[in-house]
């Protein structure tokens, strides 16, 4: 078997050594006789699992104290009703800023809970950028400010952590979270569906701090409320067991590679590979500001749509796979997510030149 360069947005290519870590162990996981998917969630097996996994995150993400970790399931999408369930009491309002696809799934689950407030938009810029801080219209009371710290869709990435004093940040860091060190103490609540850099899909992370559990309103399902979970150990309900182990794994993969201080080098280095390839003529284009081109999410355009089928199919004949850009903005999206390898994004634009000889 021959593996591929997978560039899918997610669920997303995993590291090759925590596949196989979970291959040699399927059966038998350290001499139980069973594998982690038939283990009870309860026993002390599967305990030692779930309790290394967080003490293996807040290591590489240098979390506080203060703060809880919370293995939860739903996705980002459950997250974005979670948020406002747990936050924004009866009659309060919510700030969020607008970047695009995710900020406005996040923004109209919001609507249904109660006031939100765009304090901030691109979309007269196409999408193309981050909002300056300084024209956010933030709300004098708001409950919290949310933002969406990385656009798949657009390829758009915050890079700088807005300052919203006292008012909690709230941050959907799905994609790109373990991407790079991050301040968690500039933040309220982040949370991370799995399938870009953790795990497998089916798996999110909440990242809370203390003083806003306890805040739920009634009509919030037990299973979304923070403090329930915390209180449980995000055992609550039987939590993805299987989804744990394997970001467990990935956890320790990234601390073997150096940490997220490495894995930042590694994620510079293919995203300035990939980005010069596309600037260094007209063949391709990228529309998002410089200063807020995502390092995770890489969309780009060929000159002549006409050249998108053609350009997959050879891509695809050379293992690039998964190059499609969403269906909402067409073109193509490279996804070079942790777990993509800097060879694998040399081969792309050693493809992106052949390609632009013959059809430039």
């Amino acid at each position: 078997m021959t593996r591929v360069y997978n560039f899918s947005a997610g669920p997303a290519a995993m590291p090759l050594p925590v596949l196989e870590r979970a291959q040699a162990e399927l059966l038998d996981w350290h001499g139980t006789g069973m594998s982690v998917m038939e283990m009870s969630h309860r026993g002390v097996a599967f305990t030692s699992i779930i309790e290394k996994a967080e003490r293996d995150l807040r290591d590489l993400l240098a979390i506080p104290g203060g703060y809880r970790v919370l293995f939860l399931q739903g996705g980002a999408l459950a997250q974005n009703a979670a948020v406002p369930l747990n936050l924004m009491a009866q009659g309060a309002i919510a700030d969020y800023v607008d970047t695009g696809h995710w900020s406005q799934k996040s923004i109209a689950e919001a609507r249904k809970y109660g006031d939100v407030n765009v304090a901030a938009s691109s979309a007269d810029a196409n999408y193309t950028c981050v909002p300056a801080r300084s024209t956010w219209n933030l709300s004098p009371h708001a409950a919290y400010v949310h933002v969406t710290t990385n656009e798949t869709i657009g390829g758009v990435e915050y890079f700088r952590i807005p300052d919203t004093g006292d008012v909690p940040l709230v941050a959907d860091a799905s994609s790109h979270i373990l991407s790079r060190p991050l301040d968690v103490a500039k933040f309220g609540v982040i949370y991370a569906g799995a399938q870009k850099n953790i795990g497998p899909a089916g798996l999110t992370v909440v990242i809370v701090r203390d003083d806003l559990l306890g805040r739920a309103r009634r009509e919030c399902p037990s299973v979304l409320d923070y403090a329930v979970q915390a209180k449980a150990g995000s055992m609550f309900n039987t939590p993805s067991t299987f989804g744990i182990y394997l970001a467990s794994l990935t956890f320790e993969w990234l601390a073997a590679q150096g940490g997220l201080d490495a894995i930042e080098r590694q994620n510079v280095a293919k995203a300035n590979a990939l980005y010069a390839q596309i600037d260094r003529s007209g063949f391709y284009r990228n529309d998002v500001r410089r200063a807020d081109r995502s390092r995770m999410s890489v969309p780009f355009f060929l000159r002549d749509d006409r050249l998108n089928g053609p350009f997959l199919e050879g891509a695809e004949a050379r293992g690039l796979v998964q190059l499609k850009g969403h269906r909402a903005v067409g073109g193509m999206r490279a996804s070079i997510y942790n777990a993509m390898p800097l060879d694998g994004v040399l081969k792309l634009v050693d493809w992106m030149r052949e390609f632009e000889r013959e059809h430039g």
